[in-house]
């Protein structure tokens, strides 16, 4: 205020000004628009996106799997390509050599730790009691740690190795996609544990997932896309291991307990998610929900072009085309068109079934916050 009392006019802002306050505008919103240059993708999981950890481990997958692409067995359970070899190819990226694959791997654009069987929390059963793989996602965390330091410690030597390993700076800028946790759940349940039970070991189970996420931030991870669990109660393995009353199943014939079981996880994974933002603010953490993605494939085949949303494409008789005792392979053959096929052999997806959940997550329409997988190197 002047002498006498009155307000005095504050000096209007300059035209500099005024234009600079907007070109700082301009290139934030430049930025923040921009799409990631992912030099790398860095996978941990189970059979949903191994590329052929296990089969490096215990054996090939035998055909049909990888009839549909690759005309040939690739390490995948599927006739053709997953979701992460998708998330790959979008990025401009080679498909993902399993960490495990010694031959004709290629690490320089990422690895893949994932393998068909895995859990999160370690199991006491062998793979051939259960089924399950004992590379749980601590081995794999263990994995990550020395490809990190080895990798480092190979360039420098130089050599011919040096060209089929990624860049020191691909592990800050690579992306890094979870897709693991649907065999905690099965595998429960099929060793004789109620859903309650089951409900009960979940803190546990992502608490160990927590852990992994922090250490693969403390080695300079900084972008993560993190799948939830899918709707377990619509495979036919878990629908003809666990029998259930009609009037436990929806309308679909998928079972509602499991798929509750799948919801109910999938509710604290996503608390977990949202926890973790608080912890790691630096870093960018996309949730992607395969579940509702891929139900609602299931739950409108048709209208997408689909037929027998429950039914194994590879596979041996029975109302889902499944028999636990008859595994896809040898004399089991595929169906006739596994394009119009969802569910492979009872327990994975039909690689048109890969593609379409990709096409329906890669632009954020399942994704918090929803940004697209060119954009998930930006915190919203």
């Amino acid at each position: 205020m002047d002498h006498d009392g009155r307000k005095t006019p504050l000096p209007k802002p300059s035209v500099q000004f005024l234009l600079f306050i907007l070109a700082t505008q301009l290139v934030n919103a430049t930025i923040s628009t921009s799409s990631c240059d992912f030099p790398a993708v860095f996978n941990f999981g189970d059979s949903n996106s191994d590329t052929g950890g296990l089969s490096a481990a215990f054996g090939q997958a035998p055909p049909p799997n990888g009839e549909t692409f690759f005309h040939g067995p690739a390490g995948r359970y599927s006739d053709g390509r997953l979701v992460i070899d998708f998330i790959a190819q979008s990025l401009g990226l080679p498909y993902l050599s399993a960490y495990l694959d010694a031959l004709g791997s290629n690490f320089s654009h990422g690895a893949n730790f994932a393998t068909g069987g895995s859990t999160i929390r370690p199991q006491n059963t062998t793979r051939h009691q259960s089924g399950l793989s004992p590379i749980s996602l601590n081995v794999q965390s263990y994995q990550f740690n020395d490809f990190h330091l080895r990798t480092q410690t190979i360039r420098k030597a130089g050599g011919i190795f040096k060209e089929l390993l990624p860049k020191p700076e691909a592990f800050s800028r690579g992306l890094y996609t979870f897709d693991i946790g649907q065999n905690d759940l099965t595998g429960g349940l099929l060793l004789n544990l109620s859903t309650q039970q089951v409900k009960a070991s979940i803190p546990d189970i992502l608490g160990q997932f927590k852990t992994v996420v922090k250490n693969v931030h403390d080695k300079g991870g900084r972008y993560f896309w993190i799948h939830n669990v899918g709707p377990i109660g619509c495979l036919p393995y878990v629908l003809e291991h666990l029998p259930i009353t009609a009037q436990e199943m929806d309308k679909v014939g998928c079972g509602n307990p499991f798929n509750e079981l799948a919801q109910f996880f999938n509710s604290k994974l996503k608390d977990l998610v949202d926890r973790l933002r608080e912890e790691l603010p630096e870093a960018a953490i996309t949730y992607i929900d395969i579940y509702k993605a891929r139900y609602t494939l299931i739950n409108q085949a048709t209208k997408y072009g689909f037929e027998h949303p429950l039914r194994a494409c590879c596979g041996h008789g029975g109302k889902y085309n499944y028999n636990t005792q008859v595994g896809c392979g040898g004399k089991v053959k595929s169906c006739k068109d596994p394009s119009v096929m969802i569910i492979w052999d009872g327990i994975h997806y039909t690689e048109a079934a890969n593609r379409w959940v990709f096409d329906h997550i890669a632009n954020g329409s399942f994704s918090d916050p929803s940004l697209s997988l060119q954009m998930a190197c930006h915190r919203n």
